[in-house]
């Protein structure tokens, strides 16, 4: 079966060019194009529900991170892609915290949006990598309590998470931690291992969105 996308953005003639483009793509269809995130819902509720929604951030009645916090709350196994004009690193951050898998500028082109469809069904996010770097540059460890027991990680495992959403080497955290790159290594699939992520991207994105890193 062909992977459903539904798309929430007020700018109709966007939205139906937007929807054209992907109907073009193999494996993929579009149910329907909806005017804001509470048309959205509407929709959702009279079903069917999309394996994926592009949603645009800036919508009137309901803007995109509301619509995010939304689906995540009624619609968990919906895949939320973002649309935005803008990189604003407060954007990213915010919508990723929402429940967001995904960002794409507007300006992109074809085979990148291509590519975020592909991913975030395969990895079940996507980001770029000059968002992911954005996204690293803007994190800092919080200041008090964390959510680290909600991944069962110990007190290293947690340090190293810290350091490694960062722009900090493998090799680089091994020298702060006062350890080997073995030991380093070791820490890292284990986060991997309790996060249920693969990659350092994918990391960064589940602390972000449970709060064990914060702006």
């Amino acid at each position: 079966m062909p992977t459903s996308i539904a798309i929430a953005d007020d700018h109709r003639l966007l939205a139906e060019a937007l929807s054209d483009l992907i109907q073009k793509y193999d494996n993929y269809e579009v149910l329907y194009v909806a005017a804001n995130g509470r048309d959205l819902l509407n929709r959702l509720h009279q079903g069917p529900v999309p394996d994926i929604a592009l949603v645009d951030l800036n919508m009137p009645e309901m803007d995109g991170f509301e619509t995010a916090v939304q689906l995540r709350q009624h619609y968990p196994a919906i895949r939320v892609l973002a649309l935005s004009m803008t990189d604003r690193e407060e954007h990213i951050v915010r919508m990723i915290r929402n429940g967001a898998r995904g960002y794409l500028l507007k300006g992109c082109r074809p085979a990148e949006l291509r590519q975020a469809l592909d991913e975030v069904m395969a990895k079940g996010f996507y980001y770029s990598d000059f968002l992911t770097s954005q996204l690293i540059r803007s994190l800092n460890t919080p200041e008090s309590g964390s959510s680290s027991s909600y991944f069962n990680l110990n007190g290293r495992e947690y340090d190293f998470l810290k350091l490694a959403c960062s722009e900090l080497t493998y090799n680089e955290i091994a020298d702060r931690m006062c350890v080997s790159p073995r030991t380093v290594d070791g820490y890292r699939e284990a986060v991997f291992q309790k996060m249920g992520v693969r990659t350092r991207v994918g990391m960064v994105i589940e602390a972000v969105r449970n709060g064990l890193i914060e702006l």
